[in-house]
């Protein structure tokens, strides 16, 4: 039988039991408020997990890329939000095609994308579920608020295609800006999502879903009146982020990163097996508002710093005398765990002392 200690490095390890709390969890906060809960699995990219979050009562799931969504529903799962626009004829028509075998939702944001999907859905004879994303304040993709309406009649009036909700990723943000506030910012995401809402159905459109949420302002977003769905993704694992921003606890982590010291250069300072082929480097230290220290948290030493990488390398520096030599284990919980996830073919789930190999099914789904 497998152990930890044989495990090679490095290599991410699941605590399932800690997994299936979180999930637990997060159901029973969407129950409570009474609405729908469409768990995001980039986090994870595993149907396995996917399957369990709708065990425990997730309506569906989202994916952001086709081929993640396509991975997902060859293993069992059946109602997928596709919460991206897909606008090339190539990817629509595997759009099409799933949907004549599932339940599909896509995203849209634009009339010209809006009308790709329509001539594709026209064309192919279907009619194409889509929701309208508005931006909330987080200034990525999204129709703005006060244009939605506009937009929302131009998207109705197209052929093949079925206006059923909007949707929005807001994040951590609050009037625009980088907040620790998770309440503010839910209530706020919910706030504007609900009053874009309104508009809509009074100007004769038809809105049936209200979807908001990420991990840290679900639960806020999901207590305000007209919202119907929240879309959480990290909080199946969980990461050092959510835990400095407050959304979790330590107790959370389900997943930490295993890698071995090669290098012991200085009493100070210390060279481990994983580099940014193993570690995701897009939550990057010192910036506002978490201000992190390193690109990680180094489980059992609080005063270590994971200061810099390569691809190859982690550089590790301490305060004084670390007593690491070379050969010996360290655990990372990584700053952001989704893309740290993609990089690796496999994760190791223990569940009372028991290992085993869990392949990433849909990693590095670009398309």
């Amino acid at each position: 039988m497998q152990t930890i200690e044989s495990l090679e490095t490095p290599c991410i390890l699941i605590d399932e039991s800690v997994v299936l709390r979180n999930l637990d969890n997060m159901a029973n906060c969407a129950a409570r408020n009474q609405v729908k809960l469409r768990p995001h699995i980039k986090t994870h990219k595993i149907p396995e997990f996917a399957l369990s979050q709708v065990a425990k009562g997730a309506s569906g799931i989202t994916a952001a890329k086709v081929g993640e969504a396509e991975i997902m529903a060859e293993h069992g799962i059946d109602d997928i939000f596709i919460a991206y626009p897909v606008v090339s004829p190539a990817k629509i028509k595997r759009v099409i095609a799933l949907a004549e075998k599932i339940h599909v939702i896509v995203g849209v944001e634009s009339i010209e994308g809006a009308k790709i999907l329509s001539r594709e859905a026209v064309n192919a004879g279907v009619t194409l579920s889509v929701r309208l994303e508005v931006d909330t304040g987080l200034a990525r993709t999204g129709v703005a608020p006060d244009k939605a309406v506009e937009l929302a009649k131009e998207i109705a009036a197209l052929p093949g295609l079925d206006l059923s909700g909007i949707f929005t990723f807001k994040g951590a943000v609050f009037e625009g800006v980088g907040t620790l506030d998770l309440e503010a910012a839910g209530q706020e995401e919910g706030r504007i999502m609900v009053e874009t809402a309104d508009k809509l159905r009074a100007g004769g459109i038809a809105i049936r879903d209200v979807s908001v949420g990420s991990t840290p302002t679900a639960p806020y977003a999901a207590a305000v009146e007209g919202v119907t769905e929240i879309r959480p993704g990290t909080y199946i694992f969980y990461d050092r982020m959510l835990a400095v921003m407050g959304a979790c606890s330590k107790e959370d982590w389900a997943a930490r990163v295993r890698v071995t010291v090669v290098s012991v250069p200085a009493e100070d300072r210390l060279v481990v097996d994983g580099g940014s082929k193993t570690f995701a480097t897009d939550v990057q230290p010192g910036q506002h508002p978490l201000h992190l220290k390193g690109f990680g948290e180094i489980i059992g030493h609080p005063d270590a710093v994971f200061e810099k990488m390569n691809e190859e390398h982690g550089m590790i520096r301490t305060s004084g005398p670390h007593g690491l030599h070379v050969g010996d284990i360290l655990e990372i919980i990584p700053n952001h765990i989704c893309p740290t996830i993609n990089l690796h073919n496999e994760v190791y789930v223990t569940q009372e002392g028991v290992i085993r190999a869990v392949p990433v099914l849909a990693r590095g789904k670009l398309a």
